[in-house]
């Protein structure tokens, strides 16, 4: 395969993917003004030749006037093309979201990333009664959520026939609102955190980022790997956990963020720990401080150890803040 065959490859399957991270028919122009944040530079004339050669090959279908939709082969595609090129997808994603993030703290204003969740519209009420006490523990991001019906949109998402749709306020929140203060946070990986007491005692498992296509969250929660009820309730158990490292010099800075982020009703630090000082069993790089912070999905997690199924798709899309509402108040 040549160099330009190649480059022309990954431009169509970064094509594929913003079609299937959104639900609605998608025309060249938006295509075209989504690629930037992918790195890539495409004009709608080329996004439109492209398009054109995935319709022939039955990956995208014209719907209309309206624009293309992924079909269920252009699904498979995604799965199995260029597998060099999805070694460290989730890393990707953390890094576009934080970029996407410019919520102000100071004037509530702004958009954050979310994670997004379908359940069973006939399950939904059980599910709440289930998820309450895990955000009222603080075992989330936040108790601030996002809710949308069938046929409604949440973020670039179209919430199906029969189901409901929750977006949990995601940890890459914390990511973004410290890029854009200038202090960078480096994501290691994200893990199942055993609690003692109720505290971080280390972690069980874990998976970098850097070396997978899925987000951890989502592989842990279908395989069952959780106990967020148990933790809940007695303070020892595995729960959802990302990590992360500052250089130490931004420490007071990031203290500062933090806490008013907090007064924003966005929370989810667990650990920050001392100067290049292990936390959790976890060595830090010289100089650096390793922070804990707490899965937003882990009351979704609650929900699959109860015995309800959902379909999960973590750090997935960008809401406005100002769409969210409390937990409690459903």
């Amino acid at each position: 395969m040549t160099f330009d065959t190649l480059d022309v490859e990954r431009k169509v399957l970064t094509i594929l993917r913003i079609l299937g991270e959104n639900q609605n028919p998608m025309g060249a122009r938006i295509i075209a003004n989504n690629l930037k944040d992918y790195g890539v530079e495409l004009g709608e004339r080329a996004v439109r030749y492209h398009l054109k050669m995935t319709d022939e090959k039955g990956l995208t279908r014209l719907i209309g006037r309206d624009g293309r939709v992924l079909t269920e082969n252009g699904r498979e595609e995604i799965k199995s093309a260029l597998v060099s090129d999805k070694v460290g997808f989730a890393i990707s994603k953390i890094e576009l979201l934080a970029y996407r993030t410019d919520f102000n703290y100071e004037t509530g204003q702004g958009v954050i990333p979310v994670n997004v969740s379908f359940f069973p519209k006939d399950k939904f009420s059980r599910v709440l009664q289930i998820m309450k006490p895990v955000f009222k523990k603080g075992m989330c991001v936040s108790n601030l959520v996002a809710i949308a019906s069938e046929g409604e949109n949440l973020g670039e998402f179209v919430v199906p026939k029969g189901k409901v749709a929750l977006g949990t306020v995601c940890s890459v929140t914390i990511n973004g609102v410290l890029l854009k203060a200038g202090i960078p946070m480096d994501s290691r990986f994200g893990g199942i955190l055993q609690l003692r007491d109720g505290k971080p005692f280390r972690f069980a498992e874990l998976i970098y980022y850097n070396g997978s296509s899925l987000d951890p969250s989502e592989i842990y929660i279908k395989a069952k790997m959780t106990s967020v009820s148990q933790a809940v309730k007695t303070g020892n158990g595995k729960i959802l956990a990302n990590f992360r490292e500052i250089p130490a010099i931004c420490r007071d800075k990031a203290e500062h963020i933090i806490a008013k982020l907090k007064e924003a009703q966005i929370g989810g630090l667990l650990v920050l720990g001392s100067t290049s000082e292990p936390i959790c069993e976890i060595p830090i790089e010289l100089n650096r401080i390793g922070t804990i912070l707490v899965g937003g999905m882990n009351p979704v997690a609650a929900v699959q150890e109860a015995g309800i199924e959902a379909e999960n798709h973590a750090m997935s899309t960008v809401i406005d803040y100002k769409e969210l509402v409390n937990i409690q108040d459903l």
